[in-house]
């Protein structure tokens, strides 16, 4: 996250500069100069307003609920089983804070914002989230909400205060495991009683510990070789908002611009 500050910084020096030697151009970029986060727009604009994401989150809930009913037909006791979820643009949606803070100039992935929306912020339910837990908890089957949110004492239980309200099943002290040791590690101790047949996330090292602070390039590779379990016991959901690959160099066709 920090990387994602300086990078932001060194654009807006780069900008200031050119506007010593270009006044038109600086007139231009203004609005990037001064406002560097604006270029989330495109991404918080597709993340919350698109129907687009909604239907995958619909898509990624129904084949959840298909892939679980699965598990539980051959399961002999469903008791035993556990479904492990992230929080964050997974099970809820927490896009009105980042739009807010894109609208103040405030780069949001820097952090320092979070904290205050986890105490008073009002997320709201993925679509679909609400009908696939229910049907999990009403079929027997363990939740675990496994979460980078904070895990001080206040903000724990600020979140769970959230997720109850919102309607989550299961939602308890020891089913809400917040920031601490690492995803893989609270994932371990599920596994301690429970065989984990379904997680869900929208970052990869919600399903293994390889992705995580993992360079781009190796944790493209580590998707070609677990391609087996995505859409089967891994189910991945969009988000355009944040993630290490905001700063990842883009490719770009060689030829020369054409306008006809």
């Amino acid at each position: 996250m920090p990387n994602a500050f300086r990078s932001a910084v060194s654009i807006s020096l780069a900008i200031a500069t050119l506007s010593l030697t270009a006044p038109a151009l600086a007139q231009d970029a203004a609005p990037a100069a001064t406002c560097p986060v604006q270029e989330f727009a495109m991404g918080l604009r597709y993340q919350q307003q698109s129907a687009e994401v909604r239907a995958l989150q619909l898509q990624a809930y129904a084949l959840a609920r298909a892939n679980l009913q699965a598990a539980i037909a051959k399961a002999g006791d469903p008791s035993k089983l556990a479904v492990v979820s992230d929080l964050d643009e997974t099970a809820i949606d927490n896009s009105a804070l980042l739009v807010r803070d894109m609208q103040k100039c405030h780069i949001y992935d820097t952090w320092d914002t979070w904290g205050d929306w986890e105490l008073r912020g009002k997320p709201v339910p993925i679509p679909g989230a609400l009908d696939f837990f229910d049907f999990a908890d009403k079929a027997g089957v363990a939740i675990y909400y496994i979460s980078d949110r904070f895990g001080e004492p206040e903000n724990k239980a600020a979140t769970i205060a959230t997720l109850k309200e919102l309607g989550f099943p299961q939602v308890s002290d020891d089913h809400v495991l917040l920031y601490g040791t690492s995803k893989a590690e609270r994932r371990a101790v599920v596994s301690k009683d429970h065989q984990i047949v379904l997680l869900l996330g929208d970052t990869l090292h919600d399903f293994d510990g390889v992705f995580r602070k993992a360079p781009t390039d190796v944790k493209r590779a580590e998707v070609d070789k677990n391609a087996a379990h995505f859409g089967a016991d891994w189910i991945v959901f969009p988000n355009a908002t944040y993630g290490d690959w905001s700063t990842a160099p883009l490719t770009a066709w060689d030829a020369e611009l054409v306008v006809k």
